[in-house]
């Protein structure tokens, strides 16, 4: 307790601190006022000089009570979106004191990509009651970017002192990469999807293949078994069998050794956004979407449904924060010297798909290497079908044409993605390259 008490005495202390030129002045005139009184035997300039001290101090210990009774939230609306878009954040701050507040002034801090710190000034705020303010934030450049804390300065109504307070919550705004809508194309590895025998197998489906399941919270009363509830003395639902879904791996290459240049229209980036807009389309269709990198990075995990909205957010939201993977070869510091080890390439891809067909593989890749171009056969040799979408505009065009070559010797559907082209007219370039080539079986 006595440790709290010299705490306190502190905080009052540091909260004098506060005082303006003005509050300083009032205290400077009543302390001089209070001695020429005492010295001249003047009692009325006595009231006077403890009047011009009494108003700053009552001041200062008002506003230092408001202050810890003046709260503030923050709420984004919405917290997730694309690169480009806006996030409007509600500020609401609340008078808990028994006693109206003075002017108060606010500032939120943000990260410089998302804009200028907002400042807003409030008039006095009744007890009990509240005030609302707003601003946007936007970010063509993708990641995630906290908000806040937010900063309160106090002032009183006779401009004698400011207080400042800072409050430690924050939020957190993801940027996720531009999406682009893409046309819906046959693009092949659709065997096990929802086709008509699919959708014919959900007509079909009646009261007895239905499997029911314990209630959950949540769970919708109409789906309710009451057979199965009336023989188990207990609420069950029916949990319908449904028809296997087609698959679809997405495959980003991070290589930083792919990729030329930076910024929101680099050829990363764009790799980046066409990994997102492929993950949306297809998870949209019914696909069973995963993402894999070249270092191994697999979504979703084994913890995580397969073809569930939570699944797709996962996989933008980790894309929202993706970044190159380190250079080859790698540079490795001894303490005595420098050694060379070789890159790994897309050893981490192949790690992931060890476990067999992949269904249907989109690769988003940078300039491949010959180690890379060799790994890709192999990797095409693991999925149903293979579309790979090549970063252009990077080298010789000769070169880049041998590559698109070797990748369609190994089995892919090999596309040049050059900037400034949407996506979207290459998507439909790949649905008639793969629909040309089932003609042709």
């Amino acid at each position: 307790m006595p440790a709290g008490d010299d705490d306190r005495r502190g905080t009052v202390r540091a909260a004098f601190g506060g005082l303006t030129t003005r509050g300083r002045s009032f205290v400077a005139a009543g302390a001089a006022a209070s001695v020429c009184a005492y010295l001249l035997g003047q009692p009325d300039l006595l009231r006077v000089g403890a009047l011009l001290v009494a108003l700053p101090v009552v001041s200062v210990l008002v506003l230092y009570l408001t202050r810890s009774r003046v709260t503030a939230a923050r709420r984004l609306s919405p917290a997730r979106v694309p690169a480009g878009g806006e996030s409007r954040v509600h500020l609401r701050v609340d008078n808990g004191f028994r006693l109206p507040s003075g002017q108060l002034m606010l500032q939120d801090r943000v990260p410089y990509v998302l804009g200028p710190r907002p400042r807003f000034v409030l008039d006095r705020i009744e007890p009990g009651g509240q005030r609302e303010v707003s601003y946007r934030v936007r970010s063509d450049q993708r990641g995630r970017y906290p908000l806040g804390p937010l900063e309160l300065r106090l002032a009183d109504p006779f401009g004698m002192v400011e207080l400042h307070r800072s409050f430690d919550a924050y939020d957190v705004m993801t940027v996720l990469p531009h999406i682009e809508t893409l046309p819906p194309v046959r693009l092949g590895g659709e065997a096990g999807g929802q086709g008509e025998s699919g959708q014919r197998s959900l007509a079909v489906t009646g009261e007895e293949d239905v499997i029911p399941r314990d209630y959950r919270h949540g769970d919708d009363l109409r789906r309710v078994h009451w057979r199965s509830t009336a023989h188990r003395g207990q609420l069950m639902v029916r949990r319908e069998e449904q028809p296997p879904r087609a698959r679809c791996t997405v495959l980003l290459d991070t290589r930083r050794s792919g990729y030329a240049g930076t910024g929101p229209q680099a050829p990363f980036e764009r790799a980046v956004s066409g990994a997102a807009s492929v993950i949306s389309h297809l998870a949209a269709r019914g696909y069973q979407v995963r993402l894999i990198t070249d270092r191994g990075l697999s979504l979703p995990g084994p913890g995580h449904g397969a073809d569930s909205a939570e699944t797709t957010g996962l996989m933008l939201d980790a894309l929202a924060v993706l970044d190159h993977s380190l250079p080859g070869p790698l540079d490795l510091v001894t303490d005595t010297h420098r050694v060379t080890a070789p890159d790994s390439g897309l050893d981490g891809a192949l790690t992931a798909l060890a476990g067999g067909d992949c269904g249907l593989l989109i690769a988003f890749l940078g300039a491949p290497d010959l180690a890379a171009l060799d790994q890709l056969a192999r990797l095409r040799q693991r999925a149903a079908d293979g579309i790979a979408f090549v970063a252009a505009g990077q080298l010789d065009p000769g070169v880049e044409a041998g590559t698109l070559g070797r990748l369609r010797e190994s089995g892919w559907t090999a596309l040049p993605l050059h900037p400034g082209v949407p996506l979207a007219q290459v998507w439909q370039q790949a649905g008639g390259e793969r629909a040309a080539s089932y003609r042709g079986r």
